[in-house]
């Protein structure tokens, strides 16, 4: 029996949402599958994936053959890292120690770029935002300004006929 890795599709129409799973590599996409390994959103940003790891390595060590899409998702979670370590371990090169440490340290050299990137981004969003609040800040400073020289032209002239109307009675006074 041919033994694929691969993804099952769930989630409502322009939505989806993924289960990684072993199945036949007869079975219909959404059909019968052996095992359910774990989940995939690429809905999210980063692409969110809940994977049982062990139970992933087990199977590749076994010989199921992913899909293109569940080899990098594979593959950014460590599975193929790991082994590749174990490789390494069976064939002398280090013992499982070693090979335990190497691992620890290539996740957490993954995990401080993740953290970096997401800083950045972060960095990023506000420094969009304080440029977007400093040129609404010019933006309502020159609203601001044009309102006050109406205003002011709407003072000189209010008050330009209040002193035509007073020179008029005060003619007409002096008329009479």
């Amino acid at each position: 029996m041919a033994t694929k890795i691969r993804l099952q599709r769930n989630g409502r129409k322009g939505y989806a949402f993924y289960s990684i799973v072993i199945a036949d590599a007869r079975a219909p996409r959404d059909g019968r599958f052996t095992e359910k390994i774990g989940t995939y959103n690429p809905n999210t940003n980063p692409a969110t994936v809940d994977l049982n790891f062990e139970r992933a390595l087990h199977w590749v060590l076994v010989g199921a053959q992913p899909t293109d899409t569940v080899r990098n998702i594979l593959s950014k979670e460590g599975v193929y890292m790991k082994k590749h370590l174990l490789g390494g371990v069976a064939k002398g090169a280090f013992d499982e120690a070693q090979a335990e440490v190497k691992f620890n340290a290539w996740k957490e050299n993954k995990q401080n770029g993740l953290a970096a990137l997401k800083a950045k981004q972060d960095e990023e969003k506000k420094a969009e935002a304080k440029a977007r609040l400093e040129a609404e800040k010019k933006i309502n400073e020159e609203i601001a300004k044009k309102v006050a020289e109406k205003k002011a032209a709407e003072e000189a002239a209010k008050a330009e006929s209040e002193e035509s109307t007073t020179e008029v009675s005060t003619e007409e006074s002096t008329e009479a």
